[in-house]
């Protein structure tokens, strides 16, 4: 029997996600010892100091299976947040949430809609239940957002069989975003039917007085779900712990097929501290705004140019092939992230670093390019 014709359509004809290439690698195949990672849009300052004090306690309860409702984490996001804990479901990191909600949405009659060079998961969830993808275009290069999402040809695409859009504040790979006017007249054109997914998986690094909080729109757009996660700015992407923010409503659909301890102890302890660590943001957001400022003006010193971006990344045109200046940049040690899966063949993404890495960062790059 060829196991081909037994496995879901969707899952048979899948290609994974690749993630940013780990230094463990890189140190086997190449030997080399000094390696920097700018390639997973990391919080290079590490993890919340309070989450990291926390986790020394949950440490002694191992032998003890977690808290499957996530209770205190729930309530913690819903004071700090204004809302409800029956509102919060709790992810192994937000790409768990989203796939979540693919299977509690889309089924093989249905479509889910998203934009180019956007958020390489929300193809892969939509393909894994077997619905189909309907693509909207983003915006030209020559546009103020670059490959940045077109709202209003997302909503071009929506249909009668529409039950999701995928949308994302800032986007990744590009790091481009939308202002809250636009997504409230956005919002308010989608069918009351088509839950709308906010990805904000970045929104604590944007400084932006126009930026949208997806959050304050949740009682007034009922068909809204924000997606969030811990990995970014609160530095603990190695536990995986994400939430989204819903209606009661619809966070009762999502636990219902959230599976039992989801979540792991300790995420849920370092989650818990880090959310109160107001400190810790607030000097990772500082560190971000120098270190693209760095970045930025590293790239257009080499004649080379960024996207606009409001994230902890850049993503550079290098005007040619990126794979080979990959590759380059690899035997330097340096780990960056090409972006040809998501139709951006000549561009590389580099996440803001300590500022001595994005120097490491922008001489190797220079060097490879001369």
């Amino acid at each position: 029997m060829k196991m081909e014709t037994v496995v879901c359509d969707g899952v048979a004809h899948l290609t994974p996600y690749l993630p940013g290439k780990p230094i463990e690698t890189l140190q086997r195949e190449l030997g080399l010892t000094e390696i920097i990672k700018l390639a997973s849009n990391e919080n290079p300052l590490g993890a919340s100091p309070l989450a990291q004090k926390a986790l020394t306690t949950a440490l002694t309860e191992l032998h003890r299976y977690p808290d499957g409702s996530g209770f205190l984490l729930r309530q913690a996001l819903a004071d700090k947040f204004n809302l409800q804990a029956g509102q919060i479901t709790l992810g192994n990191g937000s790409n768990d949430v989203l796939d979540l909600i693919a299977r509690t949405f889309l089924t093989s009659g249905c479509n889910a809609v998203f934009s180019e060079q956007a958020f390489a998961i929300y193809p892969i969830v939509t393909q894994a239940v077997g619905a189909q993808a309907r693509v909207a275009k983003a915006y030209p290069a020559d546009h103020a957002m670059p490959y940045g999402h077109d709202l209003d040809a997302l909503l071009a695409q929506v249909n009668e069989k529409t039950r999701l859009i995928f949308i994302a504040n800032p986007n990744n790979p590009t790091g481009t975003w939308f202002e809250r006017l636009a997504l409230l007249d956005f919002l308010q054109a989608v069918p009351e039917q088509v839950v709308v997914v906010l990805d904000e998986a970045y929104t604590e690094y944007v400084e932006d007085a126009n930026f949208p909080d997806g959050l304050a729109l949740l009682a007034q757009f009922p068909n809204l779900i924000v997606s969030r996660t811990f990995s970014k700015i609160y530095g603990l992407a190695g536990l995986r712990c994400g939430y989204a923010a819903s209606s009661a409503e619809i966070a009762d659909y999502l636990n219902r097929i959230r599976q039992p301890f989801n979540v792991n102890s300790l995420a849920l302890a370092a989650a818990t501290a880090a959310l109160g660590d107001d400190d810790f943001v607030q000097r990772s957001a500082e560190h971000n705004r120098l270190g693209l400022k760095q970045l930025r003006d590293g790239v257009r010193a080499l004649a080379l140019s960024g996207l606009p971006s409001v994230a902890n990344f850049i993503t550079v045109d290098l005007n040619q092939a990126a794979q080979p200046v990959f590759a380059a940049l690899l035997k330097k040690g340096v780990i960056v992230r090409p972006v040809a899966n998501y139709g951006l063949p000549n561009h590389l993404r580099i996440s803001v670093g300590l500022p001595e890495e994005n120097r490491r960062c922008l001489t190797a790059l220079a060097e490879v390019l001369a």
